[in-house]
């Protein structure tokens, strides 16, 4: 099962907080807890704050629902953060005229699923066995002249 938490328009850039997310990236929730703690990024207690409430949202779906959840068997297993709406500001030029620039913001979303106890996590339990077909092209091919052949040119003399 999968547990999330969202955190929008965040006022930092989003290639700032990818930096501190790849850290986190598959790692179980103790350690990342740990790792984030000791970020010298000035957005690491930002997601420190949001890793404990997609924590925090598993406990609750798991009392909710009858579920028994082991926190400790949780992992980060996606970390993202998109790019959120841009605030456009003009700063002062000389000769009276003006630059514009832009403030980012994002939107940073964390998921946590759990572990099996062999260690693999649930949904790619059901896909290690399996080998997926590969997927047919049509690139090139017009419908129902797949087999045609084709013409030859007349030369002229």
């Amino acid at each position: 099962m999968e547990f999330r938490a969202e955190a929008k328009y965040m006022r930092v850039s989003p290639q700032k907080v990818r930096l501190v997310l790849d850290l986190i990236k598959g790692l179980r929730v103790e350690e990342a807890l740990n790792t984030l703690a000791f970020t010298k990024k000035g957005i690491a207690p930002t997601v420190h704050k949001l890793l404990r409430s997609a924590i925090q949202n598993a406990n609750y779906v798991g009392q909710e629902k009858g579920i028994d959840v082991d926190v400790d068997g949780l992992f980060v297993k996606n970390a993202i953060s998109n790019e959120g709406p841009r605030m456009k500001r003009i700063r002062p030029a000389p000769m009276g005229r003006a630059f514009r620039y832009q403030r980012r913001m994002t939107h940073i979303s964390i998921i946590l699923s759990e572990r099996n106890k062999d260690g693999a996590s649930a949904d790619l339990a059901t896909t290690v066995g399996e080998e997926a077909a590969p997927a047919k092209s049509t690139k090139g091919k017009t419908a129902g002249r797949a087999g045609a052949k084709k013409k030859a040119v007349a030369k002229k003399k």
